[in-house]
């Protein structure tokens, strides 16, 4: 086992593990030793989809950790998906390796709660398999996160429906041949409340209907990031997910789970920064002495592990409540926004302790800065999270 394999092994979840999850946590750390930093650095540098890293967890059985048994899936929870995960991005893949994977883990939650089960037999089993690769059509770039103010349409034919509009920020799109797409079937002023209208489809991503264009960002090339557009896309009856106009709360399903994988994989990404950081303060000399035996590289240190494992522990509380069936909205975006911040703060301390070397590629930890912006930004604002819990636990008035 490399020391990246063995760390990620020994350092657990920072949470009391059953056998079970402990084993999963292991195996995952022993798959991403084929994926060392090297072939992160070459993917961020060339932008090439880590195909050879999503085929081992296909090969492994991976993908469906989360989904039904009676559909191929592993039948487990997301307590069990998020020490995956975390594994995954504490390995030094970062969101370039979770990101990769982790649509298929959470992606299809509506198609499980709302979907027939012949629509459930005929779609989760070939995406757990790898032959199908989806994408997650919902943000626009006119309604942001006022997701009930979307303005792609799905308007009635004899046979379903067609689709009209533009979608932004879809990862996966380069690649993708299938589509979780949210789309309103009633214009909204028809409607009492505003998340009422929306309609809910999985369906085939056919690029004689769609045009994909990729979004140049800070982070992440290895997995493309999309404005698509839509024209005249055919939807059949039978590819709609639950009741027409109640698909936003069919969408709902996947969110909190969204919400827990992204802290988690936050809190991975920052490990991995703080044991490249603690190993470079460790073997730096500089005025005859290991640059960690200065407070001023320590101190820093010290604190960013004390604030990524707090926030550890909120998202597996969140998780452990998602999986009890309970409530668990305040504590899922909490955990969010926790992790989001203290991964930042632990991967900018990295770079700072390197110095100049920080800012080389070479020693990774620029990477891990670029990229753990996502989880400060995705899916949801930390803004909107500190409104949600200002209004959902503290009781005060809504402010948007």
């Amino acid at each position: 086992m490399s020391d990246v394999a063995a760390a990620v092994a020994a350092n657990g979840a920072g949470v009391a593990l059953s056998e079970e999850q402990r084993a999963i946590r292991e195996t995952i750390g022993r798959l991403c030793e084929d994926f060392g930093a090297e072939y992160w650095y070459e993917r961020d540098h060339d932008g090439k989809f880590p195909e050879e890293f999503l085929r081992a967890f296909v090969e492994g059985g991976w993908l469906g950790i989360a989904m039904p048994e009676g559909y191929g899936g592993a039948g487990l929870g997301i307590t069990e998906a998020s020490v995956m995960m975390q594994a995954v991005a504490e390995s030094g893949a970062g969101f370039s390796g979770a990101s990769a994977v982790h649509l298929n883990i959470f992606g299809l939650n509506p198609v499980v709660v709302a979907g027939t089960e012949a629509q459930k037999a005929r779609m989760l089993p070939p995406l757990i398999r790898g032959e199908n690769r989806a994408c997650f059509a919902v943000t626009e770039p006119n309604a942001g996160l006022d997701t009930t103010n979307i303005e792609t349409t799905a308007a009635r034919t004899n046979s379903g429906y067609v689709v009209n509009g533009r979608k932004i920020w879809t990862s996966t799109a380069q690649t993708a041949d299938k589509v979780l797409l949210l789309a309103r079937t009633s214009p909204r002023s028809a409607n009492g409340k505003r998340a009422e209208g929306l309609t809910l489809f999985y369906t085939d991503f056919d690029r004689d209907y769609v045009e994909v264009r990729e979004i140049e960002k800070m982070g992440r090339k290895a997995v493309d990031s999309n404005a698509v557009f839509i024209d005249g896309l055919p939807v059949p009856e039978e590819n709609r997910i639950g009741e027409e106009g109640k698909g936003f709360y069919y969408l709902l399903h996947g969110l909190n789970p969204e919400r827990i994988l992204v802290a988690v994989e936050a809190v991975g990404i920052a490990r991995a920064a703080i044991r490249r950081a603690t190993g470079y303060a460790g073997e730096r000399e500089v005025f005859g002495r290991p640059i960690g035996q200065n407070q001023a590289i320590a101190h820093p240190l010290a604190r960013a592990w004390a604030e990524v494992e707090a926030a550890n522990l909120m998202a597996y509380r969140a998780a452990e409540l998602y999986d009890a069936g309970e409530e668990c909205g305040a504590e899922s975006n909490a955990a969010k926004y926790l992790a989001g911040e203290a991964a930042f703060r632990a991967c900018e301390t990295a770079v700072m302790c390197h110095g100049g070397m920080g800012y080389a590629k070479e020693y990774h930890v620029e990477r891990y800065l670029r990229e753990v912006m996502i989880a400060r930004i995705a899916p949801v604002s930390r803004e909107m999270i500190l409104s949600y819990i200002a209004e959902r636990v503290l009781g005060l008035p809504r402010s948007y």
